[in-house]
């Protein structure tokens, strides 16, 4: 079967499984147009998971996958967490909020298997590293297809080792956090990346990274892989959940805008720069996930404020191309149909 036909689409194309961007309405008109909507749940509880999936099901019949983020059970350091909510003082200040609660995120990583295993969306996608053989075996026995993410060869063998059933190729050029199962790996270009992988594994490929034109897709697909995963692109959709002063930005962007950073998660990510990085350079940064629990409230406030200068602006380096409308629209450019 073609990878179409195994997940009953009618494009080769994954929707990018962005963290809160991807809202029902997002994830359903992914869906509609015949691509993979995605889910980005890697920040949700288990209930708002559960919530999520019902909604998009309440806008679609069509096939659409989860995605969730493997915990990385990170030490919590006290002094660490103190020396990095104070480097995030002065810009709390220039939002207007010198103090702020910031809560520590409690992942509910099998919780949300339980989950899927019960709403049984067609497939379920993982960022940071593999789950557990367990979970494997009881999602694989709901009748729920396993993706995988991988930015080296050695995690994408690692894999097709563990028994998924696809593997998203994770080029340099990709926008949003890194889904290395390690943080400081290598950042390969999607090209090269694609060359190593495509001979040695026996899975579908997805590649992902700065996939923003029709001929870009079709380079990728000529090159050995059997879809492509887009998000950039689409940020700035009517449909998308971005805040206006995101989709504002990346429709500004120009190509050299983006660089990878730490100092809004702890992981490495790429957005577009802006003054949050610039001024958290070489300051303390609490590691994933605790660094994005001490600034969550500071992007929130930011995007109530439509202030660009101190959000997660992540963007793929084809930033350039995105260009405003529906999801339909976007990937009816995508497809050469217009």
């Amino acid at each position: 079967m073609t990878f179409k036909q195994t997940l009953g689409i009618q494009y080769p194309i994954v929707q990018a499984p962005m963290a809160g961007v991807t809202t029902p309405d997002f994830v359903a008109a992914g869906t509609e147009t015949g691509i993979l909507g995605s889910i980005g749940a890697g920040y949700l509880t288990a209930t708002e998971t559960r919530t999520i999936i019902q909604q998009v099901k309440a806008l679609t019949n069509g096939p659409f996958s989860v995605n969730l983020f493997v915990p990385d059970n990170t030490p919590f350091d006290q002094e660490q967490l103190r020396l990095a909510y104070e480097a995030l003082q002065p810009i709390g200040e220039q939002l207007g909020m010198p103090f702020w609660k910031a809560p520590l995120s409690e992942p509910d990583f099998h919780g949300q298997i339980d989950v899927v295993i019960e709403e049984k969306p067609a497939a379920c996608s993982f960022t940071f590293g593999i789950p557990d053989v367990e979970s494997i075996e009881r999602l694989h026995d709901a009748g729920i297809l396993l993706i995988g993410t991988a930015t080296t060869l050695d995690e994408a063998m690692a894999v097709q080792q563990a028994g998924l059933d696809m593997v998203v190729i994770q080029g340099a050029e990709a926008g949003g956090h890194r889904g290395s199962f390690h943080p400081d790996g290598p950042l390969i270009p999607l090209n090269n990346l694609l060359a190593e992988v495509r001979d040695v594994i026996q899975l579908p490929i997805i590649a992902a990274g700065g996939v923003a034109t029709n001929a870009r897709m079709t380079e990728l697909m000529n090159n050995g892989a059997s879809a492509v995963q887009i998000g950039t692109a689409l940020l700035a959709t009517e449909e998308s959940g971005a805040s206006i002063a995101y989709k504002q930005a990346v429709l500004s962007a120009s190509l050299d805008d983006t660089v990878i950073t730490e100092v809004f998660s702890g992981r490495p990510a790429r957005g577009i720069r802006n003054r949050f990085i610039d001024q958290m350079n070489r300051s303390p940064i609490a590691p994933y996930p605790y660094q994005n629990d001490l600034t969550k409230r500071i992007r929130k406030e930011a995007a109530m404020q439509n202030n660009a200068d101190f959000l997660s602006l992540w963007a793929g380096t084809g930033v350039q191309n995105t260009q405003a409308g529906t999801v339909e629209s976007i990937v009816s450019r995508l497809l050469n149909k217009e």
